[in-house]
């Protein structure tokens, strides 16, 4: 008969990482195609009033927001009514000018379908909201929307 030892000191085997990378790159992969980017961030407070007939946007990439509401940080920029136009505030006489730069970013084929949707706070005035349709009338931008949201069905 054989006899058998028993060899002390004998260490584990080393973990196969060969697959490794190739998992990593696959979860990769899938975060990449399922992540929705978000195109701006909010400067402002937006509580949008409620609607009783909505109508949905057919072709979103052929719209520019313009948002409205009181400052998301107030501490900074007071609690005045602010108007955000992409990623930074703005005044009344900036918005002819965004609407030119929108115009020129978008396909002459579309430049004509373009439609300013306005995301105004529940809260804010009148006031502005004009003056604001007063300068997309001499910017030529006569397609406007305003946003809201649905109003729950009463059970």
């Amino acid at each position: 008969m054989a006899r058998f030892k028993l060899r002390k000191g004998r260490s584990v085997g080393m973990i196969n990482t060969s697959s490794l990378p190739d998992i990593i790159f696959m979860l990769l992969f899938f975060f990449m195609v399922t992540t929705v980017m978000r195109e701006v961030t909010y400067k402002v407070t937006i509580k949008l009033p409620v609607a009783t007939q909505i109508q949905k946007l057919e072709k979103k990439s052929l719209v520019s927001y313009i948002y409205v509401g009181p400052p998301v940080r107030s501490k900074l920029y007071g609690t005045n009514t602010r108007i955000q136009l992409n990623d930074q505030f703005a005044t009344v006489d900036d918005i002819q000018e965004f609407v030119a730069k929108e115009r020129q970013a978008r396909p002459e084929a579309d430049r004509q379908k373009i439609t300013t949707s306005l995301k105004v706070n529940k809260d804010t005035r009148m006031g502005i909201v004009t003056d604001i349709k007063q300068q997309l009338r001499k910017a030529g931008a006569f397609k406007i929307n305003y946003s809201s949201r649905k109003k729950a069905p009463k059970k």
